[in-house]
This record gives C-alpha cells, structure tokens and sequence, in this order.
C-alpha cells in the first residue's frame, strides 16, 4: 500500500476547541481518520488505552499540564509519531528537551501549510516505526521458534537418548523430509511425549 493510500489515525490534545476544529478543518479527511480529541492528558490517557492512533497531536499547554512529559512518555512507550505545539518564546527549550525523544515540535502560531509539512514528517516517522515493529516481530517469532525446537530437543534426549546433535539433527531432516517448518515438527514432539 502506498503512503497516498494509506490514512492514519490521530488524537489531538487541546484544551482549546477552536484548536481543534481548525486543525481538523484544515486537513484531508480522506487521509487522515478517525480523528478523535481530548481536551487534557488524563482525557487522553483514558482514550489512548482503548484505542491505538498513528498521530498524537498536543496543544501545549493543556489544563492539567504542559505536555512535555505526556509527549516524552508517548514516544518512549508507543510506536506513534507525536507532534508537540508550544508557543514561541519557549520553542527552542522546548525543542531540545524533547527532540532526543523523536517528538516533533513547532512554534505557535503556526500555517496551514506548515502543519501539513509537519503531518508529513510523522507519516514519514510513523512508516519508519512500522518497519521495526515488523521487524521486531520477526525476531521475537524467530526466538519463540527456537525455544520450541529447544524444548522438543530437550524431549528427545531425555525421552530416546538422543544427543543434542543427534536431536537436532533429527528435527531438522523431519522437516525437510516431509516439507514443513521446524516448529511443526517440535509442536509434534513436544505433544507426544508431554
């Protein structure tokens, strides 16, 4: 799927409603849905644990705190593009407080034009993010794979006196004999002979 096709989900956090019905306004609907607001962090916290979104946008600052931590904590815990708008006069501080974090910044007021840029970067960000979670995946399923395989070794040497060369050596030549994956063959061992 291409990015032109994809749409991405975002929350936007603004105690301000002005904010928000002219940020929502100001994108392409078609891109960019569902599209769901909160009007501080706690609100935010409570809509983040039901739902999973590709953008969180925050106003800063909110009624129950700035923001910089909650964007900080986001981007430390989630696989989400976070864009953290501040007023001019702190940006900079801002900016490298939480830049090592990956949240992205910009200076209030800020364009139209300027805020799809920046919604730009996070698709880009966000992408980034959903490689290596596949990535991670794959890793993590790999790991599961030789843990199983383990477990059926360790069955065959305790249950036929198998070596440990001999056990693998075993599982191996059943799945190429018969065409299918080691963690079949391992699930089969592990069944028989628990």
């Amino acid at each position: 799927m291409s990015l032109k096709e994809r749409a991405y989900s975002i929350l936007i956090v603004s105690s301000t409603d002005h904010f928000s019905s002219a940020f929502i306004g100001s994108i392409p609907e078609v891109r960019y849905h569902p599209v769901h607001t909160a009007a501080s962090i706690s609100a935010a916290k409570r809509i983040l644990k039901e739902k999973a979104f590709d953008f969180v946008i925050i106003n800063s600052p909110l009624c129950d705190d700035t923001g910089t931590g909650f964007a900080i904590d986001l981007c430390s815990s989630r696989q989400i593009a976070v864009l953290l708008l501040v007023k001019r006069d702190i940006y900079t501080d801002i900016h490298d407080k939480v830049a090592e974090y990956g949240v992205f910044t910009l200076s209030k007021p800020t364009s139209k034009s300027l805020l799809l840029q920046a919604l730009n970067w996070m698709e880009s960000s966000r992408e980034r993010l959903r490689r290596f979670e596949k990535k991670s995946l794959s890793i993590e399923e790999k790991m599961a794979e030789i843990r199983l395989v383990n477990r059926a070794k360790w069955f065959l040497i305790s249950e036929l006196s198998m070596s440990e060369p001999e056990a693998h050596r075993y599982i191996e030549k059943q799945a190429m004999d018969r065409c299918i994956a080691k963690r079949s063959i391992a699930e089969e061992i592990i069944k028989t002979y628990s």
